[in-house]
């Protein structure tokens, strides 16, 4: 079933951005097989909401389809030494799935709050993982037909895939190893309490701003230095802890965060001669300014 004028703003983790034109939420491949085919019709874009992190959408809103992944399309399960996840299943349920059959390898998923699909589009890792390092390969659907494509095919780089919107990861597979409950449950336990005391974790973000930089400093560093903790406009401010993070206040609006980005990227760039680049997807039609020079 196709919906119009969806509000996006409470399907992100900022809680900003204005309606989809047009919403789905396909609960089986056949749904989204359907909705695709829909969208390829009537020349329509399409894009995926999975837990709404790592997402800035226009206040204007998003002349697209945007799909909810619900349903089988939402579930994880292990067979042997897989986890066999449906795009919108979040990270979180994978690593609960593989914790339970005393599966380690994911354990980095803990500081990741997205979807095994968002998880694939953007080869998400932390703590010294990737999903690339434990992803056996995903089911792919697209207006164009559906297939599985292993790692080396999806593009897989840091922080990146060759998918483009349209491809709707619809299932990935995470190949793991045994390893004792005890163990997977001290090393997430690690992870967590160093997440906590170094992101802001109870505050509304989008997660990283920036991807690190082939430099000595990371981003979060870099932006340190530059002076932007506890730096606002209008409703976001970069947080006071962690200044790769943008905190909406309590009324932020896209907006405000994307100049807020653009501030970033512009003194990092005047400071130390580097372009960062966004680690944020970017929703509907905004783009962040490359500095000049």
């Amino acid at each position: 079933m196709i919906e119009e004028g969806v509000a996006l703003s409470r399907f992100t983790t900022l809680g900003t951005g204005g309606p989809a034109r047009w919403f789905a939420r396909p609960s089986t491949a056949a749904e989204l097989e359907q909705a695709l085919a829909w969208a390829a019709e009537r020349g329509v874009e399409v894009a995926v909401v999975g837990l709404g992190s790592n997402l800035l959408v226009a206040d204007e809103g998003v002349d697209a389809l945007v799909l909810k992944l619900t349903g089988e399309l939402a579930s994880a399960e292990t067979d042997g030494e897989l986890v066999v996840a449906g795009g919108g299943a979040p990270l979180a349920v994978c690593l609960h799935r593989a914790r339970t059959a005393g599966l380690g390898g994911l354990e980095f998923a803990c500081a990741i709050p997205g979807t095994a699909g968002g998880g694939v589009w953007m080869n998400a890792g932390a703590y010294g993982g990737a999903i690339s390092g434990v992803l056996e390969r995903a089911f792919i659907v697209s207006a164009d037909g559906a297939g599985w494509l292993s790692p080396a095919e999806l593009g897989l780089r840091y922080r990146h895939s060759g998918l483009r919107h349209g491809q709707v990861v619809a299932r990935a597979e995470f190949h793991l190893h045994a390893r004792p409950v005890e163990e997977i449950k001290a090393t997430v336990a690690e992870m967590q309490a160093q997440r906590k005391a170094a992101q802001p974790t109870n505050k509304r973000t989008f997660g990283s701003v920036f991807k690190n930089p082939e430099h000595e400093l990371s981003a979060g560093r870099m932006l340190d230095a530059c002076g932007l903790r506890g730096f606002a406009i209008g409703g976001a401010v970069v947080s006071p802890r962690h200044a790769n993070f943008i905190e909406n206040t309590g009324d932020a609006t896209t907006a405000d965060a994307l100049a807020l980005v653009a501030e970033a990227r512009r003194r990092a760039h005047e400071r130390f001669g580097v372009v960062l680049e966004h680690e944020v997807e970017l929703l509907g039609l905004i783009e962040i300014p490359v500095p000049a020079g």
